[in-house]
């Protein structure tokens, strides 16, 4: 059972911010400005995070290794501050934590952030621990439902960290018009997000299935390449239409193997990977406005975080005041792959 759950952010800026004071200079050259501007005034964010800021520091032309060297600098802060906050709401002491899992893509190092913050919260020697890498958006579904098996198998509590360093990959300009670049430049975000979940917790969700689908043939759609200047997203402007193909399906399978129907659920958690993503979402389903008004609200004022971005979907559902009893969390990433986790208060 989820028992509880911590987010931890990097400062914010305006999306106007962004463009006026780098992303207008960086897009001036090869008549990329004016395609550029209506990206970025269309991409749904209002705000977003950088633990790297363009406004104060330019990485575009930094190497991998020192990118990745700067990785740790900021990740490991900034995931201590997101577990601490979970494991207080849960009220789990660090020691009592059986598994550790942290889903990150946008940084590597050895000891990595599993080890270092095992280390620096006072976590047990005897800790089990699990990373998840180069899955991109929908790593936190995976990672939950690893979780949720080590609670279910070993009857002690879990803990999965999620956290993304979009920022620190920044690509370097050139003339040619590449969308996909501006498209990742003007939606993506830092974030950390942090789950626990514990036997026998009381008031919290239940994870009750985990479901996945991917279609390889579309295996080029959405890529995240490492080269010499950082990690470089391949991001195809038919994403949409592959979700569009699969979706509903996926859903149907997973609510009617428990017994439920679209209708029945009262809250969705859907990864908001962008405006075409989530308005595909909301006809194959047949959603209402308000069932992706929280999915919505998290583009607009973080961006996309990848994989800790769902989870602050269902933080702001968490927050409301009456919690939806089955929720829906979806999320899509590279394969392309979309996962789907049923969770509901027994």
């Amino acid at each position: 059972m989820i028992a509880g759950l911590g987010v931890a952010l990097p400062p914010s800026t305006v999306q106007d911010e962004l463009w006026d004071g780098y992303f207008a200079r960086h897009y001036a050259a090869g008549g990329r400005r004016g395609l550029a501007q209506r990206i970025f005034a269309n991409s749904g964010v209002r705000t977003r995070q950088a633990a790297v800021s363009p406004l104060l520091e330019d990485v575009s032309d930094w190497s991998t290794e020192r990118r990745m060297r700067r990785y740790q600098v900021e990740a490991v802060p900034l995931g201590k501050e997101a577990v601490g906050r979970a494991l207080t709401d849960a009220g789990v002491a660090a020691d009592e934590v059986g598994l550790f899992a942290v889903c990150s893509c946008t940084g590597y190092a050895t000891p990595g952030l599993d080890i270092l913050l095992a280390r620096d919260m006072g976590m047990s020697p005897a800790l089990q621990r699990l990373f998840v890498g180069h899955m991109g958006c929908y790593a936190a579904l995976p990672g939950l439902g690893a979780a949720a098996d080590f609670v279910a198998a070993r009857g002690r509590p879990a803990l999965l960290l999620c956290t993304e360093l979009t920022s620190l990959h920044l690509q370097p300009p050139d003339n040619r018009v590449d969308i996909q670049q501006i498209v990742s430049h003007a939606l993506f975000s830092d974030a950390a997000a942090a789950v626990v979940l514990s036997p026998g917790a009381v008031g919290g969700y239940v994870v009750m299935d985990v479901t996945a689908l991917t279609d390889t043939t579309t295996a080029g759609h959405m890529t995240w390449d490492v080269t010499d200047m950082g990690f470089r997203m391949g991001l195809s402007a038919q994403v949409p239409d592959v979700l569009s193909m699969h979706v509903r399906a996926l859903v149907e399978d997973l609510l009617g193997r428990n017994g439920l129907t679209v209708g029945e659920v009262d809250g969705w958690a859907v990864h908001p990977g962008g405006p075409r993503i989530l308005d595909v979402v909301q006809e194959r389903i047949g959603l209402t406005d308000d069932d992706l008004a929280a999915s919505r609200g998290v583009l607009a004022a973080y961006g996309n975080c990848s994989s800790p971005t769902v989870l602050l979907v269902l933080e702001e559902l968490r927050r409301r005041g009456t919690p939806p009893r089955h929720v829906v969390m979806l999320a899509f990433g590279p394969g392309l792959t979309l996962y789907g986790v049923l969770l509901s208060r027994l």
